[in-house]
């Protein structure tokens, strides 16, 4: 085999490890103790990372694939989604914490419907800049949730920045589903 035929795999398997890593994440921080937390976190840290890498080798290499474009957006949103259920289970997240987690998985939700929509339609809107900052700032706000409850010091700035993660997400929603309609629209007016 070829080095470049490994290459080629390692931007999936990066996808596939962060997927398999959410309920072992979820596990840990439903564990009693800090320690577990810790580990929560670290691992959390490595699958966030890894969410950066497998783009970047697979556009860096050529090796991006079908399969590649398909998982990383689900591994993105069941990451997301598994962390913010925990959080309210474990007790993290208050009442008042379901106004932006519930705008990040409506969004998410949303967006993903839309884009199987759109793939079937060959409709092609690309992520903008503002969607690329969102999920930066999703994922460093969920590292400082998971370790607020360790160090307390943390709750403010992470929770304002988890609520303007939830900005962010409203935002670039809107302006994907702007997107969207436009070409619709731009379909269907060429089609007449």
């Amino acid at each position: 085999m070829s080095s470049a035929f490994d290459m080629a795999k390692v931007p999936n398997y990066l996808t596939y490890g962060r997927i398999f890593a959410i309920p072992v994440i979820m596990a840990l921080l439903l564990a009693d103790g800090d320690v577990w937390r810790w580990l929560a976190l670290a691992l959390y840290i490595i699958a966030a990372i890894t969410d950066f890498f497998d783009g970047y080798l697979a556009r860096k290499y050529g090796t991006v694939s079908a399969i590649g474009r398909m998982l990383d957006p689900i591994a993105d949103k069941l990451l997301v989604g598994a962390l913010l259920l925990v959080f309210f289970l474990d007790g993290t997240f208050g009442v008042w914490e379901l106004i932006p987690a519930t705008i990040i998985l409506l969004r998410e939700i949303f967006i993903s419907g839309l884009r199987e929509f759109m793939g079937n339609e060959k409709i092609v809107v690309h992520v903008s800049s503002l969607a690329k900052y969102k999920t930066t700032i999703q994922l460093v706000a969920l590292a400082l949730v998971i370790a607020m409850p360790v160090v307390p010091v943390l709750t403010i700035p992470a929770l304002a920045l988890f609520w303007l993660a939830a900005i962010l997400t409203a935002i670039t929603g809107w302006q994907y589903w702007q997107g969207a309609i436009s070409q619709i629209a731009d379909r269907e007016g060429a089609s007449k």
